[in-house]
């Protein structure tokens, strides 16, 4: 889990690595961590999770903010994506650490989303590195112009990461939320600055990007086709759906969630 201050290794390696195991990587292999912490750390150490639980939150919070001010200045798309990748794994991580349901239901529904649309993300860069062979923000710009399909499966795609309601991104974010105001108010107001940070440079990376004069690099750019839009548009066909009717993925985790802290909670009893 990149949590901070242990997520140096992420930036770095979602930048270097070709886009498949950066796609590999965001998608599922971040989820191992969080998925360790909610199958095996919680119910197997409940009491250790407890006494640790305000360290682990204020460094998953510390995260948030962090990596989302940094995310602000990258001049590489890929880059920014790793970094917003990492406030959002910090959201996750509180919401785990908070030790209730909405926290616990909401990092498993967040789990999902996430990896959709970060998914998508590193597709969408992908495909335009492929054009243009490069990432650099500020040599692109005009895109939407030459490929206005792209243009729009991307402003969805980057629309449910920034949590817009109706899309999947809101629903964890938001059972996420609320599970860690439960556990205290300061904290969720200081995490809910990744919404706020979210919707700022993830717009700002599309407008710069999608929109504005083309170039020399951009003016020739081919619009999606074949698989691509096959992909895609799936992938937008999830964001929406998930978005709109969550009620299936909410009742397929809420079972789990309900069984885990009646089983932590009752290791805890007995200690006590």
């Amino acid at each position: 889990m990149p949590i901070f201050p242990f997520h140096t290794w992420q930036p770095d390696t979602y930048t270097a690595a070709p886009t498949q195991g950066t796609m590999l990587l965001s998608g599922i292999m971040l989820k191992m961590g969080i998925y360790g912490v909610i199958r095996w750390l919680l119910p197997i150490v409940p009491t250790g999770v407890q006494d640790w639980s305000c360290l682990a939150m204020v460094l998953s919070i510390i995260g948030i903010v962090y990596a989302s001010l940094i995310a602000f200045t990258q001049k590489d798309a890929k880059r920014l994506v790793a970094y917003s990748s990492i406030a959002h794994v910090g959201l996750i991580s509180a919401g785990i650490f908070a030790l209730n349901q909405q926290g616990l239901q909401g990092a498993m529904v967040q789990m999902l989303s996430h990896g959709i649309n970060v998914v998508g993300l590193f597709f969408v860069l992908d495909i335009i590195f492929s054009r243009t062979k490069t990432n650099k923000i500020e040599e692109l710009g005009g895109i939407a112009k030459s490929a206005p399909q792209l243009a729009i499966v991307f402003l969805i795609i980057v629309l449910g990461t920034v949590a817009l309601p109706g899309t999947n991104g809101f629903i964890g974010e938001f059972l996420l939320l609320m599970g860690v105001y439960n556990y205290g108010i300061w904290a969720a107001a200081i995490a809910g600055l990744t919404i706020i940070f979210g919707a700022v440079y993830m717009l700002r990376m599309y407008q710069n990007v999608m929109l504005g004069k083309t170039n020399e690099l951009t003016i020739t750019f081919t619009d999606i086709q074949g698989t691509e839009k096959l992909v895609l548009y799936i992938i937008c066909a999830l964001i929406i759906i998930l978005g709109v009717y969550p009620k299936p993925l909410l009742h397929l985790t809420e079972a789990s969630v309900q069984h885990l802290l009646e089983q932590v909670n009752q290791k805890l009893t007995s200690v006590k």
